[in-house]
């Protein structure tokens, strides 16, 4: 039977480590919800400041997700970015302990959120004993894909996701199904299928996939996205919509539909609102976010800085930026 978020076990406190994102930022001011990156390298061990210590920047993203409730503390990976060296350059100049890493969930079918998988369960594996990982998944995201501009130019193909062999043979616990489920003892929430409700979030009208025929066909809507979410106390549900190629109304619209009466509190990851095909939706999605009532935005990756803008103009404060080395603090830690 397949698990809904109003199924989660509520945690007292979460934080987010950004490990893998595009976007860097040191300087800018945060509010207190956030851990800037200098700070963590700091607690890390960093003895001065230089480019040796800092995170780099790379097309995708990484988010190390700890629950903590009744004192026991829980962690997982919801995505591992677009290359090894990223992942593990950032997670070890932050002192990222991967041995405390429980399992990893993979949102979509895209090399920028999945290249780092044998990576991240080797580095796992190595600190863990070398037990298995569990490693979330769904059959969708392993189609042969490629971006097509139109139907009758050149494609250019997307690297591989991780086959589940691969990710078998690196030291992971392969679940491959369509299906919603909880983990972490209950305490993070997989979706299932994200149905799609809004008539102007189309996907990636360029994209295309191999069919059973062996010929490309058109692939737009990327049905195997998956979105995470965690209960926290006193808070309410936080969503992770890691690229948001579903659009994210239709994801805060089934996470809302399906947490009733726990209501939506934030939201955290790419909301793909940047480039020719999407900037045009910026205003619209803008405004129907208002319906959630979301208290925290963060937001970063394909988001765009027009985007970006938007919100800030609309929603102010709430609006945080997912830098790369950033923590944020959901709850209160007892």
């Amino acid at each position: 039977m397949s698990a809904k978020p109003v199924d989660l076990q509520e945690v007292d406190y979460m934080e987010v480590l950004v490990l893998v994102d595009n976007v860097m930022d040191i300087l800018s001011s945060v509010p207190e919800c956030v851990t800037s990156e200098i700070p963590n390298h700091i607690a890390a061990g960093a003895k001065e400041l230089g480019g040796g210590c800092l995170c780099c920047g790379a097309w995708g993203l990484s988010l190390a997700i700890s629950t903590v409730s009744h004192d026991v503390k829980r962690t997982m990976l919801f995505d591992t970015g677009p290359e090894a060296y990223a992942l593990e350059r950032n997670a070890k100049r932050l002192g990222f302990d991967f041995g405390k890493v429980e399992c990893i969930a993979a949102s979509h079918g895209h090399f920028d959120h999945t290249a780092g998988l044998p990576k991240a369960l080797e580095l796992i594996t190595e600190a863990n004993g070398g037990n298995q990982v569990p490693v979330h998944v769904n059959p969708g995201m392993f189609y042969k894909r490629a971006a097509q501009d139109s139907p009758d130019s050149s494609v250019l193909p997307l690297e591989d996701v991780p086959a589940p062999t691969i990710l078998q043979s690196a030291g992971g616990n392969v679940v491959n199904d369509p299906e919603s489920r909880l983990v972490l003892d209950g305490t993070a929430y997989i979706s299932g299928e994200i149905p799609r409700i809004t008539e102007y979030e189309k996907g990636l009208p360029t994209q295309v996939r191999i069919g059973d025929d062996g010929e490309w066909m058109p692939d737009p809507l990327q049905m195997d996205e998956r979105y995470l979410a965690v209960n926290v106390k006193d808070l309410g549900m936080i969503v992770f919509s890691s690229c948001s190629h579903a659009g994210i109304i239709n994801v805060l619209s089934d996470a809302r539909d399906n947490s009733d009466p726990i209501p939506l509190y934030g939201v955290m990851g790419g909301l793909h609102l940047s480039g020719p095909h999407f900037e045009p939706l910026i205003e619209r999605t803008v405004k129907d976010i208002e319906q959630f009532g979301l208290q925290r935005l963060v937001v970063g990756h394909c988001t765009g800085w027009r985007a970006f803008q938007s919100l800030v103009n609309a929603y102010g404060d709430a609006v945080i930026l997912e830098a790369v080395g950033h923590t944020h603090h959901f709850g209160k830690m007892h």
